[in-house]
């Protein structure tokens, strides 16, 4: 039995909150598999580690972080350090230095969980964004500042091996799944890389017949997911296409306190990193209400990529079990807190395996 090593990351807000109860439910949970031995090693490395260093992590960070199996982060960002700071300073350099190419953003209507639509069907959707370039990149800057004349330009850069292999990831996932993916685009308004993701997306399209494949422009994929999600399967898009579009998702399932993500290296030759999509909250921070339930699912979607997919679905179906008997924090109407939310997840794992 090979013990599994967590670097753990609680980061600013809510994320100090919602690290803690994930944490518990995973100890629980290798108590319950002889064959699951967790460890972890938690890191400062926030907004207040920023105010202290001037950094949002130290200059090895990422050598350290090489030795682990998994990262579990919280949430990051805090007044008064710009969310450029806080973002380009730890997220973006793991993700992009650990080649973390897959977003991969889960989205169900959990049974006890209302979603603010009507009508929401069956929903359940799997965005696959892509992690590493596309619109979030570093190329550009700004000229004149403070005149009238001032400029800023920011590049857009879509490589083929990047395209092609987040649009090939999705293409095997949906095969995997229901035999349905989307592609996001908006090769009507953008001219150069939209048309270009297209192209790709056919191409590789035809290694998959088996595939019910179609692009949709994203302002109508929106209006869609929103008007009829139970007709989405998998959806593959850009960085900052996906990244909108997971918000839409994670909102129409009933909160983004519940939505999980992997950020994932999908040939393991690195640690992959998974967390709750919410924000830090400062609103709500230290209040005790912070919703656990996307840091216990970030915590099943590692568990699943790590090998223990039993494990993995077990604590899912907790979650499930212990929101549809009613246990709910405040974002979703109830009235209990981050700890009683957790206690009710962790009595539905059920006892430690005997011996």
């Amino acid at each position: 039995m090979t013990e599994i090593r967590v670097a753990v990351i609680p980061g600013d807000g809510i994320g100090r909150e919602v690290v803690p109860e994930g944490l518990r439910v995973l100890a629980a949970t290798a108590k319950q598999d002889p064959q699951l031995t967790l460890s972890f090693t938690e890191f400062p490395w926030s907004c207040r580690y920023y105010l202290e260093h001037g950094r949002m992590m130290p200059e090895d960070g990422l050598d350290t972080l090489r030795e682990f199996d998994a990262i579990y982060l919280g949430a990051v960002g805090w007044p008064g350090v710009p969310d450029h700071i806080s973002l380009w300073g730890l997220l973006l350099p793991i993700r992009r230095g650990f080649d973390q190419y897959v977003n991969l953003r889960p989205v169900r209507l959990l049974e006890g969980v209302r979603s603010p639509l009507a009508e929401p069907g069956e929903l359940d959707i799997v965005v696959v964004r892509e992690n590493t370039e596309g619109e979030y990149s570093d190329a550009g800057g700004r000229l004149h500042r403070g005149t009238p004349h001032e400029l800023a330009v920011q590049e857009t850069v879509f490589t083929r091996f990047g395209t092609e292999r987040i649009i090939r990831y999705a293409y095997q996932l949906a095969r995997e799944r229901g035999g349905k993916l989307t592609g996001a685009t908006k090769s009507n308004g953008i001219s150069v890389t939209m048309p270009f993701f297209d192209e790709v997306f056919r191409e590789v399209g035809r290694e998959f017949p088996d595939v019910d494949a179609s692009l949709i422009h994203v302002d109508a994929l929106a209006a869609r997911l929103v008007l009829d999600p139970e007709s989405f399967d998998v959806i593959v898009a850009s960085n900052l296409l996906g990244d909108i579009l997971s918000e839409i998702t994670a909102a129409i399932s009933g909160s983004i306190g519940i939505a999980a993500s992997g950020n994932l290296d999908p040939e393991r030759r690195f640690p992959s990193l998974f967390e709750p999509i919410h924000g830090s909250a400062p609103d709500i921070a230290g209040r005790g209400i912070a919703d656990p339930a996307g840091a216990i699912w970030a915590a099943a979607l590692m568990l699943e990529h790590l090998g223990h997919a039993e494990s993995g679905r077990r604590v899912l179906s907790a979650l499930e079990r212990a929101l549809s008997e009613g246990a709910r924090t405040p974002d979703l109407g109830g009235t209990a807190s981050t700890r009683e939310m957790t206690d009710a997840v962790l009595a539905h794992l059920g006892p430690p395996a005997a011996g």
